[in-house]
């Protein structure tokens, strides 16, 4: 009656931590405060609201799968923008897919382009260990075998791909990488990026670029896999880039992104997507295109998360192996045994945070990459995170 293919995968993490404190009471006289979901809780664009409105007519039409002009050229000139990529590198037509938030998107993907067999084997998908539990699910429903890649903080938290062998990267149909990474906020350089291209390309799998935090940076803004590919000479063969307005622009409850790179690739996935996807209503595509269009409010947003980080640096100081990450909104903290914190942290502190353990599997090196951590959302306004992190600061000491 089920598809057998669910027993492999666990309960999702929010699930678990949900279970973990369940019989655990609250302390009484402190506000509970979350920290455990990446859930931005920035005030969005007043232009949000202007163009739904302006655009409410459209409602009554069914959307086309492969969006807008208006939408698909807004990310197209966002990307060249923003990655100085060369004026003729990116046909808006044929290299962009508008998708309802990237997380169906990357779950998707896997099933449009993983084949039966890669090298006469059970392919393969290879992703970093912590990771965003959709790619573990997305592998396992296309039929593949998810490998886990320790990202270990020795490696600044990314695995090395191109230290398997021969045999595994020959079947290897897929790989995923998030840069700035979820949860670790360590980006991806360039030199890394061109090898993961190459090899991609050499051993013909789909490289899969989740750069959905790509906005969110402390620093220097993070190098992407579309200005790697113009470096190498502008092909984008085997490579897709996944975007979203979740994080860049506030927006969670508006589930719009879009993927970019290979053209045949996208339109296979288009294909796919014309079975069993859902387009994004015209009035949201309408505003999606104008906040791809705007900068000022990413660049108040960022100075926001910057402030965040600065609060932390503070509060936490040399504690729990703190970095300020070079991107992303999370704080990956070594506590010894996350799920004991996390507990603790609830019991004691009314502060919820998720425990690294179900973020990652344990094969391997994964026991190392997740049980000492907890993931700590800084997506709260600053008093009310300055409040969380003196909380877990006392608690946790």
């Amino acid at each position: 009656m089920l598809n057998q293919r669910l027993d492999v995968l666990k309960d999702y993490p929010f699930q678990r931590l949900r279970d973990l404190i369940s019989d655990v009471p609250a302390p009484k006289g402190l506000a509970p405060i979350a920290m455990s979901l990446g859930e931005p809780q920035h005030a969005y664009p007043d232009l949000l609201d202007q163009v739904l409105r302006q655009n409410a007519h459209l409602y009554g039409k069914y959307p086309p799968l492969a969006g807008t002009e208006e939408f698909r050229r807004a990310a197209a000139d966002w990307l060249r923008r923003r990655y100085k990529l060369p004026a003729g590198m990116l046909d808006a037509d044929r290299q962009v897919l508008p998708l309802s938030g990237t997380r169906e998107g990357l779950f998707m993907v896997a099933l449009a382009t993983v084949p039966e067999r890669k090298a006469g084997r059970q392919p393969a998908v290879l992703m970093p260990n912590p990771f965003y539990q959709c790619y573990a699910g997305a592998a396992v429903t296309a039929g593949a075998e998810p490998i886990y890649m320790a990202a270990l903080r020795e490696r600044n938290f990314m695995p090395d791909f191109a230290g398997l062998p021969e045999a595994t990267l020959a079947r290897t149909a897929l790989v995923y990488l998030c840069s700035p990474a979820n949860p670790q906020g360590t980006v991806a350089g360039r030199d890394y990026l061109a090898e993961l291209i190459r090899l991609a390309q050499a051993h013909d799998f789909v490289l899969v670029l989740d750069e959905c935090y790509a906005e969110i940076y402390n620093d220097a803004p993070p190098v992407g896999g579309l200005e790697i590919c113009a470096a190498l000479g502008g092909s984008t063969k085997n490579v897709l880039v996944f975007h979203s307005l979740s994080k860049r622009s506030s927006v969670p409850g508006l589930r719009s992104g879009f993927c970019a790179g290979d053209p045949d690739l996208i339109a296979a996935y288009l294909k796919l997507r014309s079975y069993g996807a859902a387009g994004m209503p015209l009035p949201m595509l309408a505003a999606a295109a104008a906040l791809w269009r705007e900068e000022t409010h990413v660049t108040a947003n960022r100075e926001l998360y910057r402030e965040k980080f600065r609060i932390a640096e503070r509060i936490i100081g040399n504690r729990f192996g703190f970095y300020k990450p070079p991107g992303g909104f999370f704080l990956w903290l070594d506590v010894g045994d996350g799920e004991a914190a996390a507990k603790e942290l609830y019991a004691r502190a009314n502060v919820t945070v998720l425990p690294g353990r179900y973020l990652t599997r344990e094969e391997g090196d994964g026991a190392a990459a997740g049980r000492p951590y907890i993931r700590v959302a800084l997506v709260n306004d600053a008093a009310t995170t300055r409040d969380a992190l003196e909380r877990l600061r006392d608690t946790l000491g």
